[in-house]
């Protein structure tokens, strides 16, 4: 299940250090909001979720003030300078297992520029035609779906609780409600599923039309119900062939006119990237609201208290839910910008690195694992095959 990194003490204001809200000037700044509730808990999911029985129904109802509490709390921190969300992402969870007047108020307590991007994540069981128009109109101008598989028996694998055409019709229902952005959500290497399971499921969410597809290797996580079944030898582990099925998502998605733009995602032009993730690739600032909730300001990292009840006694009370924050060092920091960097298209300029990472890259591409014309362009770029290799490329070109 999900826990926390260990970290330094935060400070019960929340105040952050001037060099750090002085980025807030010159870099994206989203807000990210965390709805941790699910109908029922997908056996591979290791995510900060609850489901019935595991909050209590006046946490659940509560849950918008609090939400409401920390963004209140967030302009106080970030003061008067803090400029108007570019990006918010309602993540979980399952966001639309909250009513739509609900969400909306909760986007309402976000200033944000005009040409926002608001994005929410959804299962397909939990929107229809109504509630899709609620929510464009509340604000919202993309939607993630959870769609996972078109298989039956893959869906059940992972206790996925919609029917393989649910997922296709919500899309067609998102569309018709005026969402400028529709992106669906794959997983591959789930037990069982088989190359041409694995086809099927592209083919059936490139037929679905929409902007953006996101696909995941499965993981099985430790304390998750897919990690007792392995554990009990009821499901294999994932094999290799998980290298497979991304080669043919890759090329399966290119052909179909989506290209990648980011390690797992893929889009039909730019205008459909998930401009929020972007901003977390590209180290811009974000404040991550909720329970277990991860924030990012300047170089300061810190993250939410994970219980509901706790982080909710928190905001409430006119505190800062930070169970801890780091600084990373200089070295922590250049790692983690190689990497952030090479999960997109565009890479890491030459000039980036340390003259032992350029020469480390010039490696790299003789290895196949860097994009030749890219790097003669200036840029470390990951070919196909270093996409499948990029935590030792990142550890090379970060020396």
């Amino acid at each position: 299940m999900a826990r926390l990194p260990d970290g330094d003490p935060a400070p019960p204001d929340g105040a952050l250090p001037a060099r750090a809200l002085v980025t807030l000037r010159d870099r994206q700044f989203g807000v990210y909001v965390h709805v941790p509730f699910c109908a029922t808990r997908c056996g591979y999911c290791d995510f900060n979720t609850y489901v019935p029985g595991e909050c209590g129904a006046e946490q659940v109802a509560g849950y918008a003030d609090a939400l409401i509490a920390e963004l209140e709390l967030a302009r106080r921190v970030l003061g008067d300078d803090a400029p108007p969300a570019q990006t918010v992402f309602f993540g979980g969870g399952t966001p639309t297992l909250l009513p739509p007047d609900t969400l909306r108020r909760i986007l309402a307590a976000i200033p944000r520029t005009p040409d926002a991007e608001v994005t929410t994540e959804a299962n397909p069981e939990t929107v229809d035609p109504e509630t899709l128009a609620k929510l464009r109109e509340a604000g919202f101008t993309r939607i993630s779906l959870g769609m996972q598989s078109a298989v039956p028996h893959v869906l059940a694998t992972l206790n996925r609780t919609h029917t393989p055409g649910r997922a296709v019709q919500a899309a067609a229902e998102a569309r018709a409600a005026g969402f400028e952005q529709v992106s669906l959500d794959l997983i591959y290497g789930t037990p069982g599923e088989s190359a041409e399971d694995w086809e099927t499921s592209l083919h059936t969410a490139i037929g679905a039309g929409p902007t953006h597809i996101s696909t995941y290797s499965l993981v099985v996580e430790p304390g998750t119900l897919l990690a007792a079944q392995v554990r009990r030898g009821e499901v294999e582990v994932p094999g290799e062939d998980v290298v497979a099925r991304f080669e043919a998502a890759d090329r399966i998605l290119e052909r179909a006119g989506m290209h990648w733009y980011e390690t797992c995602s893929w889009a039909v032009d730019e205008a459909a990237y998930c401009r929020h993730n972007l901003g977390y690739w590209r180290g811009g600032n974000w404040w991550g609201a909720g329970p277990g909730a991860h924030s990012h300001i300047g170089g300061v990292r810190w993250w939410n208290a994970l219980h509901p009840r706790a982080w909710a006694e928190r905001v409430t009370a006119g505190a800062s839910p930070a169970a801890a924050r780091e600084v990373p060092d200089p070295d922590a920091a250049r790692l983690e910008q190689v990497m952030l960097g090479l999960r997109l298209a565009s890479g890491v300029p030459l000039a980036d690195l340390t003259p032992a990472g350029r020469a480390a890259a010039r490696r790299q591409r003789d290895d196949g694992l860097l994009d030749p014309v890219a790097l003669d362009a200036g840029r470390a770029v990951l070919s196909q095959k270093g996409r499948l290799l990029a935590d030792p490329v990142t550890l090379a070109l970060a020396a």
